[in-house]
């Protein structure tokens, strides 16, 4: 690593949480490992989850599964989103299951030939993004992939307000959804609807499986006490103390208003940091520091209140600063701030107590050449 800004993931952590959500939910545990898992490291996750007890992995796309297997993963794996019918004979080649989400994926896949493709029927029972709104369209969709000799190893719903404290939406979904699979009376292997909230709270007769995606990394909005997994870390590049009256950084959105030391640190929004974290504080040296002036493209100044040593570190988030409590002062969700944070911010790995591997595929690209 040469560049002192990095996110730890703490693969114990992860692991425990599989554990613990694991014995919650008592089925069968589909880790979601979307967006290079949530831009922690697929392979690394994978591993974690895996070890710790996990079943299937799911991922969002047929490039991420084709990695996952590239990469020697030989469970299975469950492609959640859409996949084109011209891929067919890419996802029986490696064993990749995939959502039968339209008639018209079912139709041009039965078309190309798809015997032997395993999928899994989405049942679309009121997010309206994917899968079949009927009974009817499902029961066609079903008698479809029959003929055409697919193996339908599977049926899923997602639930799209499991954040509600009152449930009724989703009780409302699950009712849909149980209703669809026992219309088809059939012996599915996996039947699951339940996302990440679900898992903690969501009991029913019907799914054998669940589907943890963020709750991997310790965040539930209804069980506080999962290991945090992921935080991110800078160091300061230097300080200076600056008269009153100047102004910091692009368009001098910030003046200050007496001497103040100032620092510099090497992250900005190409790394993920977004410009709307000026204003927020980050955590150096016991103090809450302000980040003054506008979030540049690869650097912020953050306003001190004494001086620090350059190299000292900086906790963007992590023990002192909750990656959920960032997400609310950006008005967006703790997903969207990790999937952010840019290829060009090494991962530092924790594994088995201790660190034991770090992840930048810039320097792994120039390093095979």
């Amino acid at each position: 690593m040469y560049r002192d800004t990095w996110m730890s993931v703490d693969l114990d952590a992860i692991a425990d949480n599989v554990k613990v959500t694991k014995e919650i939910c008592g089925k069968k545990y589909i880790a979601v490992l979307k967006a290079d898992a949530y831009g922690c490291g697929d392979s690394h996750v994978a591993r974690a989850v895996i070890e710790a007890g996990a079943d299937m992995l799911a991922v969002s796309s047929l490039d991420e599964a084709v990695m996952l297997r590239n990469e020697g993963f030989h469970e299975k794996i469950l492609i959640l989103g859409p996949v084109n019918a011209d891929d067919v004979d890419v996802l029986i080649r490696y064993g990749i299951s995939t959502a039968a989400y339209s008639m018209e994926f079912i139709k041009a896949a039965a078309a190309k030939g798809c015997k032997g493709l395993l999928v899994h029927l989405a049942v679309d029972t009121g997010m309206n993004r994917i899968g079949f709104k009927t009974k009817k369209d499902l029961k066609e969709a079903f008698d479809l992939l029959q003929q055409a000799g697919a193996v339908i190893e599977g049926i899923f719903t997602h639930f799209y307000r499991s954040d509600d404290f009152d449930h009724v939406v989703t009780n409302q979904q699950y009712a849909k959804f149980k209703d669809a699979v026992t219309s088809l009376n059939y012996p599915f292997e996996w039947i699951h609807c339940d996302n990440s909230d679900a898992t903690i709270f969501f009991k029913d007769d019907l799914s054998n499986a669940c589907r943890v995606g963020i709750t991997l990394y310790g965040i539930s909005p209804y069980k506080k006490d999962l290991k945090k997994a992921i935080s991110l870390y800078t160091r300061v590049s230097m300080t200076k103390t600056v008269k009153a009256g100047e102004e910091i950084g692009y368009g001098g959105t910030y003046t200050t208003k007496k001497d103040e030391i100032i620092a510099t640190i090497p992250i900005g929004y190409a790394d993920g940091f977004i410009r709307a974290n000026q204003g927020r504080h980050v955590y150096i040296d016991g103090q809450m520091c302000e980040i003054v002036g506008r979030v540049c493209m690869d650097q912020c100044m953050v306003r001190l209140d004494h001086d620090v040593p350059a190299g000292t570190l900086v906790e963007i988030f992590g023990p002192h600063i909750d990656l959920e409590d960032m997400a609310a002062d950006l008005h967006t969700i703790s997903y969207e701030i990790i999937c952010l944070i840019s290829g060009r911010v090494t991962r530092k790995y924790i594994w088995h107590g201790q660190e034991y591997d770090e992840d930048n595929p810039r320097l792994s690209l120039s390093s095979a050449k």
